[in-house]
């Protein structure tokens, strides 16, 4: 388990380095676009960093009110609501909100951009198709993304998105209008406006394939993490092996909002692996079972 956790903490980082590399290329090729100027580089910073600011404080409020999920106490569910808190405890965390979406597909999810203001939200389907353990398993999972700042760290990966697509749209238009902003010394540079037109188109997907590759990696942390927390991987990967046979999605599933949940909560099982915000099943069910 410890392992597990080590080698994913030490991928993930090395998918934010390679963000700010790809920032990095973009700035320094609009540098020499235009002639050294970098007051793009830092409005676009800027800006998406204001953006994301806003979803930070409010995303957890806009996640939850999407997938219809409803607060419930103690008195309302004493079975979910014992095992979150226990977990909590174990997990040596702060007692989360706790949701339920009234819906037959069993999903999870966890949000809030730390530990004091978190919130755990379970499908009546996952708390009545799942025995004790694999529930406790799941909840464990979710409890384990608000210890690891999960959420703080895709808020992280957002900001770099924004200023990738913010940086890329405005070459692109540079280019498309005459580039207006480049220097004697750099006009008729043909290489140049190649590889800035390049960059430009290809980094924005690029951005968006890392975003994913650090979504999965987070997930597979969170199995080791959970494992680690109930001391029993079987439990998890028994529910894992249920939840990836159900058919029908989410009712209330929504892309922007998809990496949140435990597993993919849509359909679609054609999925390539490298455009899926979730691990294959198979392979986060291979690695708790060799834990």
């Amino acid at each position: 388990m410890y392992k597990e956790i080590s080698q994913n903490k030490r991928k993930t980082w090395a998918l934010m380095l390679i963000f700010i590399i790809v920032i990095a290329g973009l700035a320094w090729a609009w540098s020499q676009y235009s002639g050294g100027s970098s007051m793009i580089v830092a409005a676009a910073v800027i800006f998406a960093s204001l953006m994301s600011l806003i979803s930070f404080f409010a995303g957890d409020k806009v996640a939850l009110t999407q997938s219809g999920a409803k607060e419930i106490k103690k008195k309302d569910n004493p079975y979910v609501w014992r095992l979150v808190e226990n977990l909590s405890i174990t997990a040596g965390l702060p007692m989360p909100k706790v949701y339920i979406i009234e819906d037959a597909h069993m999903n999870a999810f966890a949000t809030g951009r730390d530990p004091k203001h978190a919130s755990v939200a379970m499908t009546t389907g996952i708390i009545n198709n799942l025995e004790n353990e694999e529930l406790e398993g799941v909840i464990a999972h979710e409890l384990s993304h608000v210890k690891n700042y999960d959420i703080r760290l895709m808020m992280i990966v957002i900001v770099c998105i924004g200023i990738i697509t913010l940086l890329s749209d405005w070459m692109l238009r540079s280019f498309i209008w005459g580039g207006r902003g480049r220097s004697s010394n750099n006009k008729g540079n043909g290489a140049m406006i190649i590889v800035g037109l390049v960059l430009a188109i290809l980094s924005p997907i690029f951005a968006r394939l890392i975003q994913l590759a650090v979504s999965r990696k987070r997930e597979f942390l969170a199995d080791a993490s959970g494992a680690l927390l109930t001391r029993y991987p079987e439990g998890l990967a028994r529910a894992l092996e249920k939840i990836s046979q159900q058919q029908a999605p989410l009712r209330r599933a929504n892309k922007a909002t998809a990496h949140l949940y435990f597993s993919n909560p849509f359909s679609d099982k054609k999925v390539k692996k490298m455009f899926s915000t979730h691990p294959p099943a198979a392979d986060r069910i291979n690695a708790l079972r060799n834990m």
